[in-house]
């Protein structure tokens, strides 16, 4: 059962953190999840663009765009379910973001996972 002291949920907030932070400015001590992200980030925010067509990256709020990041990272990765990933990121965006944040990464996110199912049937 996921708790709110499961190491998983808690590196991923702290991945959350630094991932917010580093929007802002550089971050010199960040952790591997972290960096890892960074590197993708150009091929991550086409996706949330592609997904998110009314909103522009550069628009979104910052937290629900960290916690984006985060998602599909890790859906890339393909070590996580989908669905478990997508459920982690809703709770971070209740802890972290504004009243939509969660309904808007889930969509954002499920959009996502429905266009890998596609291409995964094809």
């Amino acid at each position: 059962m996921k708790t709110a002291l499961d190491p998983r949920h808690l590196k991923r907030r702290e991945t959350v953190k630094f991932l917010f932070a580093e929007d802002y400015t550089h971050q010199p001590n960040i952790n591997g999840t972290a960096k890892n992200v960074i590197k993708n980030m150009k091929s991550i925010d086409a996706q949330i663009q592609k997904a998110a067509t009314a909103w522009p990256v550069d628009k979104l709020n910052r937290i629900d765009l960290a916690i984006l990041r985060l998602a599909i990272y890790e859906m890339g990765r393909g070590e996580t379910p989908p669905k478990v990933v997508i459920d982690e990121a809703v709770e971070l965006a209740k802890e972290f973001g504004s009243e939509s944040s969660p309904s808007f990464v889930n969509g954002v996110l499920g959009t996502i996972y429905s266009n890998i199912n596609v291409k995964a049937e094809s």
